[in-house]
């Protein structure tokens, strides 16, 4: 899309035949859990054997990605305590925790990472590499469908793609690309090379996905299973704001109701979608700082209830609380530091906001909307997701973890996107 594109339709289906379709298969770099245990992300020690024996399972756990010492903080989500904090060799800026705490519940399941220029699967039980993809993307963005059999990828430039990995760990192609579509001829604002599809989230009901593209200022609804685009709404910009630049979304839980955040103007705006409809979403409200909303909205979560909107606003240093049903601003909790997303706990009543620029995480009451807890983690955590499997005591990983949190530089790889305060605008 050009900044003089019509309104309207925009490339839907472009090239594209009815039904599934044949892609080229990306560069596998995964094996079974076995033998990923040989090739652990800095879990030396694990072997097949322990991935199914040694983990804790029924175990509320919160997994917060310390991006400044590639470390994981594995917080105990009943008493709100880290109890390990094993050094990875990876961290996560955005990893897959829309149904991710639903769907992982015994050891060999994957947690889904944005890592390096792809996405990879740690088996949950070791947190040793089940697979790896190559996307050619530096910037990437990952959901898996409420059924677990899909994740869909959100690839930036210079790839501008989406594609569709099969997410079954019990699946004989378990990491591997199923579906692609190429979007680089939409184009994008500018004299950039496409649209820029920046997030994903997934409807409840699991038939579509939706992928905010910044420099598209669209909404694309895709098909997951035929993979296709369904249809594209332009975003419009409001006030004097030169473009929507739509980056984030999250999709609630109730399946009528989804937030959008954009990038828009001096200091964001926040919109409200009815998606009742699941392949016709429409915009219902638009909130700006006037408004009461904080300042740079880069994410959000939906509770429980689909009834409250948690957006997370760096700039104010807070979460902005949303009335869904009313379309307004609640409240906002300050943070003391900023926090570009957070996870909610297995069962959804506290929601994990790492914030960055403290090193802590701040853990909301969903029925109170106040701070519970405070709980102090790694070296600049970012990303976080949730399970109810613990991984199996790993003394190396935990001895290479102290080591990073000395400051002790242990692996130049598995970097993600947004090491530092950054965001999905940023340019490659």
């Amino acid at each position: 899309m050009t900044d003089d594109s019509e309104s309207g339709p925009l490339y839907p289906n472009r090239g594209a035949q009815s039904g599934t379709r044949n892609v080229s298969r990306r560069r596998l770099l995964s094996g079974s859990v076995a033998a990923g245990a040989t090739a652990t992300a800095g879990c030396t020690g694990t072997s097949s054997e322990s991935v199914q024996t040694g983990a804790e399972t029924d175990s509320e756990t919160v997994f917060v990605f310390n991006t400044g010492d590639k470390t994981v903080s594995v917080v105990d989500a009943e008493v709100d305590e880290v109890v390990a904090t094993p050094h990875l060799g990876v961290t996560a800026s955005f990893p897959s925790n829309q149904f991710a705490p639903g769907l992982t519940d015994a050891p060999d399941d994957p947690l889904w990472l944005n890592v390096d220029r792809g996405v990879r699967a740690v088996a949950v039980g070791s947190l040793s590499e089940a697979a790896a993809i190559e996307t050619g993307s530096g910037a990437n963005w990952l959901e898996v469908t409420p059924d677990g059999d899909h994740l869909v990828v959100s690839a930036r430039e210079p790839a501008h793609a989406q594609y569709r990995l099969d997410a079954d760990p019990e699946s004989d192609s378990f990491g591997e690309v199923t579906a692609e579509i190429d979007r680089t001829d939409e184009g994008g604002r500018g004299d950039r090379d496409g649209p820029g599809p920046c997030d994903v989230t997934i409807h409840p009901g699991g038939e579509y996905a939706y992928v905010p593209d910044i420099f598209g200022d669209t909404l694309s609804v895709v098909d997951v299973e035929a993979f296709e685009l369904e249809t594209q709404i332009q975003v419009p910009t409001v006030g004097d704001a030169d473009a929507a630049r739509p980056w984030m979304a999250t999709a609630g839980w109730d399946g009528d109701v989804m937030l959008v955040e954009n990038d828009e103007g001096a200091t964001g705006t926040e919109s409200i979608w009815d998606v009742s409809d699941p392949a016709a979403p429409t915009e219902t409200v638009r909130l700006t700082s006037e408004d009461g909303l904080g300042e740079r909205p880069l994410t959000s979560e939906i509770g429980p209830d689909s009834e409250t909107g948690y957006v997370f606003t760096p700039g104010t240093n807070d979460v902005t609380v949303i009335d869904l049903a009313d379309g307004s601003v609640a409240e906002r909790i300050d943070l003391g530091g900023k926090a570009f997303v957070g996870t909610w706990g297995p069962n959804r009543e506290r929601l994990y906001v790492p914030v960055q620029t403290n090193d802590e995480v701040k853990v909301i009451d969903h029925a109170s909307r106040e701070l519970a807890a405070t709980i102090p983690v790694g070296a600049n955590p970012y990303g976080a997701t949730a399970a109810t499997v613990r991984p199996e005591e790993d003394a190396a990983a935990n001895a290479l973890g102290t080591l990073a949190t000395l400051g002790v530089e242990l692996s130049e790889a598995g970097t993600t996107y947004c090491i530092g305060n950054c965001a999905c605008g940023h340019q490659l």
